[in-house]
């Protein structure tokens, strides 16, 4: 099965140092790579922009680029933001709040069924609300 790759754990491989990683980031990296040596990872357009915001340099940006080139974006559609604002929507009425992006993450994911594998825990929160299945690496 795909998983969707939330920017932290993309970042764990491509922007952290695996010396600096703790024990779960080391683990959540190394199933990352599995992922990709398998071919089950998908990534979406902010994902993306949220991994090559804020580097320092034009080097390490196209450093970056040229890794994710790699990757393909899941197309968006239009309804796939509608159901964005309806995950928001369903998430506030109970208190919780969150990122445009962390909606459109669990709208794509709802839409193909797939686990969304982040060490975010947010997405744990939103869980509560939303029939959203996320990944855990093998390793734990």
């Amino acid at each position: 099965m795909m998983a969707l790759v939330d920017t932290p754990v993309w970042s764990l491989l491509l922007r952290r140092a695996e010396k600096n990683l703790n024990p779960e980031q080391r683990v959540a990296r190394i199933e990352l790579i599995e992922l990709i040596r398998e071919d089950r990872t998908q990534i979406i357009g902010p994902i993306r922009q949220e991994l090559l915001s804020g580097l320092r340099s034009e080097g390490q940006f196209n450093n970056l680029r040229n890794h994710l080139a790699a990757f393909d974006d899941v197309p968006l559609a239009t309804e796939d933001y509608e159901e964005a604002a309806r995950a928001s929507k369903k998430c506030r009425a109970p208190g919780v709040a969150g990122s445009s992006i962390d909606f459109l993450i669990c709208a794509v994911a709802l839409k193909h069924r797939w686990p969304i594998f982040t060490t975010d825990r947010d997405f744990t929160v939103y869980a509560r609300h939303l029939p959203l299945n996320l990944h855990v690496p093998r390793l734990t």
